[in-house]
């Protein structure tokens, strides 16, 4: 009996023992943990407190961009009326975005200004630091095109409509942007060509000019009259629809090739690529015609082989001579090997035929 007790008594003593200490673990952390949530709800409130103090700057800041961004608007209808050319011309156009980017930009800078009072260009571009010269470099061909299109539109070296000749590509303009110039090729292909390699390449504008000359090598043979040739060819261009004249269409005698007399027949046109296209088919083929007619040659390249011990009877004509050998004036008749036989020169006899062994 006396050990039950012993033995109850000892479990009330631990069970209270460890009831105090809880208690007294208790009482040491709630403290903490009070003490870190009134931080927490007072960092709230100051937040709150902030945002709350900062609503008018805010709401200044608000109208004052909402206004700038109507001015820009209202700027940029402005530009699109004062700027040469249709009402969506590409220059009107990049001038009235780049009046807008602007305008509101200096909207967001007043805004962070009237909200952050402490607020400073230099303290952005501080901020920005290295992170903007890395999207520099990354965004570098961007700038660069973009760039590149601005001066485009500014300059107008060509404009919509154009036909230029860029790089291996020709085609007319359908549009210039701010990154890139769109042509269409006369196969019916659109290229997008970007607006820093026209800018910085050698660009040919076909219809700069309200002419443009074409030109074409004729060649005769070179026992054909040049001048009858000529006035075949003047003829011909003088008569060919769509052809101008003036400057007036001229014939030259060009070269002098291996198997014919080159004479380059020049015209001028209006510069579009259709009139040209169609008034060289016009005369191109009537000068074969007419050549035909005139009894004009118009030789196909060849080549002779010549032997040495062999002359012709033309040699003192220098426009048949076809060995190119000096004329006398006392050109040799031809060396034939029958003339040779009645003659009875051995040298120029044929081999002797072997005698019959059978």
């Amino acid at each position: 009996m006396q050990a039950d007790t012993l033995f109850s008594g000892s479990v009330v003593r631990d069970t209270v023992v460890t009831t105090a200490e809880a208690i007294a673990e208790a009482d040491t952390v709630a403290p903490g943990f009070a003490e870190a949530t009134g931080q927490a709800v007072g960092t709230v409130q100051g937040y709150a407190n902030a945002v709350v103090a900062a609503l008018p700057a805010l709401a200044v800041a608000v109208v004052v961009f909402l206004v700038l961004w109507l001015v820009a608007r209202g700027v940029r209808g402005i530009i699109h009326r004062v700027t040469p050319g249709p009402v969506d011309s590409p220059i009107g156009i990049v001038l009235g975005r780049l009046a807008t980017a602007g305008l509101l930009f200096l909207g967001l800078l007043i805004g962070l200004v009237l909200v952050f009072p402490g607020f400073t260009i230099a303290g952005l571009v501080g901020a920005l630091g290295v992170s903007g010269l890395v999207l520099g470099f990354a965004f570098q061909d961007i700038f660069q095109n973009l760039l590149a299109g601005v001066l485009l539109l500014l300059r107008q070296p060509f404009q919509a409509g154009d036909e230029i000749v860029s790089g291996d590509y020709v085609g007319t303009v359908e549009s210039i942007e701010t990154r890139a110039t769109f042509i269409r090729t006369y196969d019916g292909r659109r290229v997008i060509i970007p607006n820093s390699q026209i800018y910085s390449e050698p660009v040919q504008v076909i219809t700069a000019y309200n002419l443009l000359r074409s030109e074409y090598d004729v060649g005769i043979g070179y026992g054909d009259d040049i001048g009858k040739a000529k006035q075949i060819a003047l003829d011909v261009l003088r008569g060919a629809e769509g052809v101008l004249e003036d400057p007036a269409p001229d014939v030259l005698t060009w070269d002098l090739a291996g198997s014919s007399v080159n004479l380059r027949i020049r015209w001028w046109t209006h510069p579009k690529r259709s009139n040209v296209v169609a008034v060289r088919d016009r005369v191109l083929g009537r000068i074969t015609e007419a050549m035909a007619e005139g009894a004009i040659d118009l030789p196909f390249p060849t080549q002779v082989v010549l032997f040495h011990d062999q002359t012709e009877e033309t040699d003192g004509d220098r426009t048949r001579q076809r060995e190119g050998w000096p004329a006398g004036s006392n050109p040799p008749r031809p060396a034939r090997l029958a003339d040779a036989e009645r003659r009875g020169d051995g040298a120029s006899s044929p081999p002797p035929t072997p005698p019959d062994v059978g």
